[in-house]
C-alpha cells in the first residue's frame, strides 16, 4: 500500500475538489446563457399552464378555440442572454464607479 503518509497524501490530493474562485469569459458568457435558456422554459412552461381556451357559438355550429404559447427560438434566447449580460456589465460599472 503506502509506504509513508505523505504518499497517502499525495494520493489523495486527486480526489479532492479543485477550487476555482475565479471564472474566465467563456464560462461566464456559458453561464448567463444557461440562465437566460431556464428563464425562457420558465416562462414558456408557466405559459403553458395557463394556455387559453374558448367555445363559443356561431351560427349552429360550435367553434372551440385553443391558444397555446409560442416555443422560443434561438433569437429570443440570445436577447434575453444579451439583457443578463447588459445587466451583469452596467453593475460592475457602477460599482467600480463607486469605489
Amino acid at each position: 500500500m503506502f509506504k509513508t503518509p505523505q504518499e497517502m497524501a499525495d494520493f489523495m490530493k486527486s480526489f479532492t475538489p479543485q477550487l476555482k474562485t475565479n471564472k474566465n469569459g467563456y464560462e461566464i458568457r456559458t453561464k448567463i446563457l444557461e440562465m437566460a435558456q431556464n428563464e425562457m422554459w420558465q416562462d414558456f412552461h408557466a405559459k403553458v399552464g395557463a394556455y387559453e381556451s374558448s367555445i363559443k357559438k356561431e351560427g349552429n355550429e360550435i367553434v372551440t378555440k385553443v391558444t397555446y404559447p409560442e416555443n422560443h427560438n434561438v433569437e429570443a434566447i440570445l436577447d434575453t442572454a444579451n439583457k443578463f449580460y447588459d445587466f451583469v456589465e452596467n453593475s460592475q460599472k457602477k460599482s467600480n464607479t463607486e469605489a
